[in-house]
């Protein structure tokens, strides 16, 4: 189920507050039966506060930015390891794929490596298997990550059929030359540039740790 924005009712503050003082001059304007200066100077002072108001109001609406939507993921939580892993290695990667779902808003993570699948951690898809698609296979021949920020909009999604059906962004982190990290979150444009940074430093340090196997 989506959130709702936190931050609706500070945004829309400035409109409904300006438009009532607006409303508020106008009835005080009609019943007052004999207009003064000095009422007529706070009147235009009034009126351009209102204004001042809506106008923020309604740049608020398109300037700030709002917290993206998310949503529970369909499927079970788990944590599955490839059985014939050193255990120095099964260590490794559970360390890291703990700190990605603790520390970011992934919510679902693979470890695909050498044609096989190694770990599967957080709300697992149905499937359990990987066929490398048109994305996956980019990404493993250019060694360059691909971040599909709401990925209900991208065609090929088909191919992420290994993560929950409800998957609203993907990040394909290449490993070296011969895996990739994919990661799936609860929410469309939810990874930072900063995400994403940290995200390629815990990569490298597996593709370190996984040519040794």
């Amino acid at each position: 189920m989506a959130k709702s924005d936190p931050n609706r009712v500070l945004r829309r503050l400035p409109i409904v507050v300006g438009g009532l003082g607006a409303v508020l001059l106008l009835i005080n304007r009609l019943l007052t039966p004999q207009l003064t200066e000095s009422q007529a100077r706070g009147d235009v002072l009034g009126v351009i506060l209102s204004a001042v108001l809506i106008l923020t109001g309604l740049i608020w609406q398109q300037v700030q930015p709002r917290s993206p939507d998310t949503v529970e993921l369909i499927g079970e939580e788990g944590f599955v390891l490839a059985p014939d892993l050193p255990e120095a290695v099964k260590t490794e990667l559970a360390w890291a794929s703990h700190l990605l779902l603790t520390n970011t808003v992934t919510r679902s993570l693979v470890v695909f490596y050498q044609g096989k699948v190694l770990l599967r951690r957080g709300i697992l898809g149905i499937k359990s298997e990987v066929v490398p698609g048109a994305i996956l296979k980019q990404v493993l021949e250019k060694q360059k990550p691909i971040y599909l920020v709401a990925l209900k909009v991208y065609p090929g999604k088909i191919e992420f059929d290994y993560l929950p059906e409800n998957t609203q962004g993907v990040i394909c982190q290449p490993i070296g030359d011969r895996g990739v990290l994919i990661l799936g979150a609860n929410a469309p444009r939810s990874y930072t540039k900063q995400d994403e940074k940290w995200i390629a430093g815990i990569a490298d340090k597996l593709a370190v740790t996984l040519s040794q196997i």
